[in-house]
């Protein structure tokens, strides 16, 4: 055995035998508690969730210290997907092609989520919000970010999520042109822009507006948090 090795772990251990571990015990608990101040994100995802609208803000939120936690209608590996309508195809594309994509874990199941441990929500498109909207708990998990007055975020084909739990009525909203039926048919103004901010709402057509958009969430993420602090 190394002898310095074993020197090192020796004199960690007498240090956490003494006081100075009750010190070095305290600064854990303390960087502990600051990771936890920091927040969750929340992420609910489906196979033929859209790649672009998910990864993106996965990481982004993580810059600025929050945990993206995903989620799904049950804790397992889901396929993402690549949507776009090609821009040199032999032959025309009158809607989004899709495109298998990376892979996303979800770490819990939408009926074991506690949407009051979260700081914020965050809703992708692509294919998946088709059948995840007929989910009860997500409708449940979506309509306490609204009731708490939590920041939200929408994308593309996300809104038919917050539009099936009725909570966008009375609100103005942008998402994918093909989707504005779905945000009308929920009771919102629908209008044709990159980013569009209603409250604690932000909403974007697709993931060609992922910089102002994720810049006006991050907003609202992070001003919720001073104003706890």
């Amino acid at each position: 055995m190394d002898e310095r090795l074993f020197s090192r772990r020796a004199l960690c251990a007498a240090l956490l035998a003494g006081p100075a571990g009750a010190v070095m015990t305290q600064l854990g608990l303390a960087a502990e508690a600051a990771e936890a101040h920091k927040g969750k994100v929340l992420m609910p995802v489906g196979d033929a969730s859209e790649a672009m609208d998910t990864l993106y803000p996965f990481f982004r939120v993580q810059e600025d210290g929050y945990a993206a936690v995903v989620c799904g209608p049950e804790a397992r590996l889901y396929h993402l997907v690549a949507h776009e309508i090609p821009p040199n195809s032999v032959v025309p594309w009158d809607i989004t092609e899709e495109r298998p994509s990376y892979h996303l874990k979800a770490q819990l199941a939408f009926r074991d989520v506690n949407p009051a441990d979260y700081a914020g929500l965050f809703v992708s498109g692509g294919r998946a919000p088709e059948y995840l909207r007929y989910n009860k708990d997500l409708l449940r998990i979506t309509r306490h970010f609204f009731e708490a007055q939590k920041p939200v975020a929408v994308v593309c084909h996300g809104i038919e999520i917050v539009s099936a739990a009725g909570t966008i009525r009375g609100r103005t909203v942008t998402t994918v042109p093909k989707c504005a039926l779905d945000a009308e048919q929920g009771g919102a103004k629908y209008v044709d822009q990159p980013v569009v901010v209603d409250g604690n709402l932000v909403t974007a057509r697709g993931w060609q507006d992922n910089a102002p958009f994720l810049r006006e969430f991050m907003k609202m993420l992070n001003a919720r948090k001073r104003g706890k602090e």
